[in-house]
């Protein structure tokens, strides 16, 4: 009885463990999957419809083909829709958490949420969260471009094979490392702050830094192990449309062979984000609701707010 008592929903009101978390995660999906999955699909919609628009228009203007002679053009337009894919969804990623921290904060306390009611949840909290996508995307931006700056410096000013060498040996690891930190301490846990705390974008930030205090490395072993998990069942999602892509641009007319490239990329992308998105932003959402029980003994209010004690 006890046990059942502090399990009103999908997410026990304690601490939790990696089977808890994943457990949880599972079962806020499966019982809201219109505000999981359908948050997930719409957003990837939305996002995939802009490199499909954009290879449209250049279809129909100047004629993009995949013949010998557009080979060049074609592959960057390939390029170009992958690396514009990826960023987007990225960013947009940051609005399929803040659906999914609402929807698991009510899953906690018994609650089933609908799309509608997860997007009423965002009222006043929508410019925040393009402000915190933007922000997310200028930090990986100027992170990178500084890095790839400090090789091309490295490299004409010393033009020595060896300094190129140890310099990559040094500053590699220490990139990643730093990446890693910025994801985890800065990053990872702004999102649901921002939905379900009266905070800003960088108020969200500072709470993200304080709920992973003296939880770096077994925040970051969970998530690492989740983009595993879901880039592996992400991976086998979108195979299928890798290979009919590739059968249809050769059978169709060179004239629409990327967009059809394109196209079949934008419907992978949606079929994987329809998994990936709302399991990874479910795991992000429960360690954010997990630091707090820990830390700050949320599982109270979420028992008071399921009725299970007396406010």
């Amino acid at each position: 009885m006890l046990g059942a008592a502090h399990k009103p929903g999908a997410v026990p009101l304690r601490p939790l463990g990696l089977g808890d978390i994943y457990d949880a995660a599972f079962r806020t999906i499966r019982f809201n999957p219109k505000a999981t999955v359908g948050a997930a699909v719409l957003v990837a919609a939305v996002t995939m419809a802009v490199p499909v628009l954009v290879t449209a228009l250049l279809t129909l203007t100047v004629g993009l083909t995949l013949d010998e002679t557009d080979s060049a053009l074609g592959s960057q337009v390939g390029s170009w829709s992958t690396l514009t894919s990826v960023v987007l969804l990225q960013v947009s990623l940051v609005f399929v958490t803040a659906f999914v921290a609402h929807v698991v904060s009510e899953a906690a306390v018994g609650r089933r949420t609908t799309l509608g009611e997860a997007w009423a949840a965002t009222r006043g909290r929508r410019w925040r969260l393009v402000g915190l996508a933007v922000l997310v995307l200028v930090v990986v931006v100027v992170a990178t471009v500084g890095y790839v700056l400090a090789w091309v410096l490295v490299v004409v000013v010393t033009d020595s094979v060896l300094a190129a060498v140890l310099f990559g040996v040094v500053s590699v690891p220490a990139f990643v490392a730093l990446m890693l930190w910025v994801w985890i301490r800065l990053l990872y846990l702004p999102a649901p702050a921002l939905m379900l705390e009266s905070v800003g974008v960088f108020g969200a930030i500072r709470r993200s830094y304080r709920l992973t205090s003296r939880a770096f490395w077994r925040t970051l072993g969970i998530a690492l192990l989740t983009l595993v998990v879901t880039g592996i069942a992400g991976q086998m999602l979108a195979f299928p449309f890798g290979i009919i892509g590739g059968v249809l641009s050769l059978v169709v007319d060179a004239q629409y062979g990327p967009l059809v490239l394109v196209l079949t990329q934008a419907l992978s992308t949606v079929v994987s984000a329809a998994f990936v998105a709302p399991f990874t932003s479910a795991v992000a959402s429960l360690q954010y609701v997990d630091q707090r029980m820990r830390k700050e003994a949320y599982d109270v209010e979420l028992m008071t707010r399921a009725g299970i004690i007396g406010s």
